[in-house]
This record gives structure tokens, C-alpha cells and sequence, in this order.
């Protein structure tokens, strides 16, 4: 009995170790060049999403912005911040793009079509990227050293502003079978 006893203990201390333990063989962290605050841009400065993210002539979503877009205001510091200062210093006056990490890489066989969402379906950004507007600074950067895909893609287990739904395909299906949309599967996968 004894014997036992240790063997389901020893299973379940091995268990425990293995689960705690994968997520941080299996993630790599990392953190943004720049602590950059989506709380100061929206709520401060007035600024909405479209102001700094955009869509290409074509509807594809053009991404992170070029520094060439933060100079329009930050040719000189606004404010009286350090990490203004810095960014202003290291990235906007030599015109050197800050090498951001992406947490929403999507797979190469998936084509998400911003402009459709945003034009046709009147989406706000909030209603995908909820939270985004309101963070002080980027989350950790955790990448799956398998994949190489972000954990965000998945979703990120926590609370608050670190918790996220993930931007997985089944979020989409659910979005779409509640507008009454219905599609196949090569109208998003090549």
C-alpha cells in the first residue's frame, strides 16, 4: 500500500513539474524595443486606431507603422519622459525602424482581409484587438520555440490586460455564424 502511496504522489509531483514546467521550455519571452503606451496615444492625445494603423491601396492591412508616421508628432520630444526622449533619440532622428515583435503573425495558409471587416462589416478595431486602445505598454512577447508562432495567436492565459481570447479561427466562426455570414473554407485559407 505504502508503495503506492509514493507512486501516485511521484506521478503526480512529475505531473505538475512537466505542465508548469513545458510552457516555459516551449515559450521564449522577449520584450518590445520600445514600451510603447496605446493608453497615452488614445485617451491623451485624442487619436484613434486608424490615425497610425492603416490599409494599403490593395485593402491589405498595411501593419505597424513606419517611424516616418511617429515623426509627424514626435519630431522632437512632446513630453518630458525619458522613454520619449530615448525613442525620439535612437529611432525617429537617425529615421531607424524599431524592430518590433509581431503577436499576431497569422499562418501562412490564412488570409485575414482587415478591409472587409473594417469597410463592409463596420467592425471597430476594439471588437478584435479589445484592450489594445487602453494598454500602457506592449505585453511580454512569448513565442513558441516550435511554431514560431506568438502565444497571442493562441491566446495568453492571465488576467486582465495580460489575458487574451487569442485570435484563433474558431473566434471567427463563431463572429460569423452570429452575423449570419457562412463561408468556405478557401475564402480564408489559401
Amino acid at each position: 500500500m505504502r508503495g503506492v502511496i509514493f507512486f501516485v504522489a511521484g506521478a503526480a509531483l512529475a505531473s505538475t513539474a512537466g505542465w508548469l514546467g513545458t510552457s516555459r521550455l516551449l515559450y521564449r519571452q522577449q520584450s518590445q524595443p520600445v514600451a510603447f503606451s496605446h493608453k497615452v496615444h488614445s485617451e491623451k492625445g485624442g487619436m484613434a486606431c486608424t490615425d497610425c494603423h492603416s490599409l494599403r491601396a490593395d485593402g491589405s492591412f498595411a501593419g505597424i507603422p513606419p517611424v516616418g508616421k511617429c515623426a509627424e508628432c514626435h519630431s522632437a520630444p512632446m513630453g518630458d519622459t525619458k522613454a520619449e526622449a530615448a525613442f525620439v533619440a535612437n529611432y525617429v532622428t537617425p529615421n531607424r525602424e524599431p524592430q518590433w515583435l509581431v503577436y499576431d503573425r497569422q499562418p501562412d495558409n490564412a488570409w485575414f482581409p482587415h478591409a472587409a471587416h473594417l469597410k463592409r462589416g463596420n467592425l471597430k478595431c476594439e471588437t478584435c484587438h479589445d484592450g489594445q486602445g487602453k494598454s500602457d505598454k506592449p505585453p511580454l512577447f512569448e513565442v513558441n520555440r516550435i511554431s514560431g508562432y506568438s502565444r497571442d495567436i493562441m491566446g495568453r492565459p492571465g488576467q486582465g490586460a495580460e489575458k487574451s481570447a487569442g485570435m484563433r479561427m474558431d473566434n471567427c466562426v463563431r463572429c460569423h455564424a452570429q452575423h449570419g455570414l457562412h463561408h468556405a473554407c478557401l475564402d480564408c485559407h489559401k
